[in-house]
């Protein structure tokens, strides 16, 4: 359990797979905004003090490399955590964030994952 509650944003289009990300972050402590799309997520990434985020790979508009730039523009200090259902993503995409994973590789990596970039986030500061 997360003894600080940090603020996670999770942007996924899979409304199923966002609601589940959110209920699995909450449980393990974390507080967590969502976004079904890039442009809702960036903004809640300019407006609120986001300290990781978990973003999805394939959405329509813009995909997750497109936002992750974005985002690096606005706070590059932010840990990135890109899923995706793809295996192989081009290096310009996994250059942006700072750790890339299947949507396969479960919950338990999930937690793990993101709980190591948080960590390394704090020492870094």
């Amino acid at each position: 359990m997360v003894q600080n509650p940090h603020l996670v944003l999770c942007v996924d289009d899979e409304l199923v797979g966002l609601k589940v990300r959110k209920i699995l972050l909450e449980r393990a402590g974390y507080q967590v905004l969502t976004a079904l799309d890039g442009t809702s997520g960036l903004r809640l990434f300019e407006t609120e003090p986001v300290e990781a985020v978990v973003l999805d790979y394939s959405m329509p508009g813009m995909h997750g490399g497109e936002v992750a730039g974005r985002m690096r523009q606005i706070k590059p200090q932010v840990p990135i955590l890109l899923l995706s259902a793809y295996i192989g993503l081009p290096s310009e995409v996994t250059s942006l964030v700072d750790l890339y994973m299947t949507k396969g590789e479960g919950a338990p990596i999930l937690l793990q994952k993101l709980q190591s970039l948080l960590r390394q986030s704090v020492t870094t500061q």
